[in-house]
């Protein structure tokens, strides 16, 4: 079902093989990056759509308050808020939804491209859209005495190639601190409130349960796509990080849209501030 986006990928992959010198490591790498990059300002609009619903979240706690016997009117104010903050409510699905598809696929086309078996050859030669890539088959699979191919548990591959699950699991764990750090809505609770966050436990949880996770699929997967894990947390951490994240936007453009919505916000203050001393003057 996924073959009109994983075959295009593969083809791209041994083509990136092929342009690397037949280091399938630094084809690997690089392809994880550019298309990464690729995303970015699908990443930012989504980052954007998600500081601006945590803005406006203490403005919708007090009008839940307020409406909370009248569902409909609830709906209506709720929109009218969105729609003054110009936040779209689906405005940070739709980038995921697009970025998704091309994350499988490249995940998949790694998968194929280190094929180990008769079988596997032959499926990956007719993947390929661009005939003649296929003499490059089969793939240069050794790297620093490990095998691509191979799960990095022993007898497969030396003992050393355990530390790159451990490698995903740091690195799992470190890109989804920043992105907690930035996406998450907890702020100082309003009016004296000090109630359990139940949404901030499970960002906790979920903080210890998915390194673990990710870091015994790298252990029972090839070494290949292990190196994919690491080189897709590292760009990951980048784009989180308060130190590049800035840079990033600058050269994708996206500065202006973040400087513009924080303008924008500093307004409204101004302009409920300078009404709130006028009906105090009155």
């Amino acid at each position: 079902m996924w073959d009109f986006i994983i075959n295009p990928m593969t083809t791209l992959l041994i083509l990136m093989y092929k342009l690397m010198g037949n280091n399938v490591v630094l084809a690997i790498v690089v392809l994880t990056v550019v298309l990464r990059m690729m995303m970015y300002p699908l990443f930012a609009k989504q980052q954007n759509s998600a500081k601006k619903m945590q803005d406006v979240q203490p403005r919708l706690e007090k009008l839940k308050e307020k409406y909370k016997d009248d569902k409909e009117k609830m709906a209506q104010v709720q929109m009218e808020l969105y729609k003054e903050a110009g936040i779209n409510p689906v405005g940070g699905c739709l980038p995921m939804v697009v970025q998704f598809p091309i994350f499988i696929s490249l995940y998949q086309a790694i998968f194929f491209a280190l094929a180990a078996t008769p079988f596997q050859l032959v499926d990956l030669s007719e993947r390929l859209m661009i005939p003649s890539l296929a003499n490059l088959i089969p793939l240069q699979n050794m790297w620093l005495g490990m095998s691509l191919t191979e799960s990095p548990a022993p007898p497969n591959n030396p003992t050393y190639a355990l530390l790159l699950p451990a490698l995903v699991m740091v690195t799992t764990y470190i890109q989804f601190k920043y992105s907690s750090a930035q996406t998450s809505a907890a702020k100082a609770p309003a009016s004296g409130e000090d109630k359990p966050n139940q949404a901030q436990a499970m960002t906790q949880s979920m903080g210890t349960i998915m390194p673990i996770m990710f870091g015994f699929i790298a252990l029972s997967m090839s070494v290949g796509l292990s190196l994919y894990f690491i080189a897709s947390n590292l760009v990951g951490i980048a784009q989180y990080s308060p130190a590049l994240k800035p840079t990033l936007d600058r050269i994708f453009g996206q500065t202006d849209e973040s400087e513009k919505a924080d303008d924008d916000s500093k307004i409204e203050d101004d302009k409920q501030d300078k009404s709130r001393k006028k009906g105090m003057s009155t």
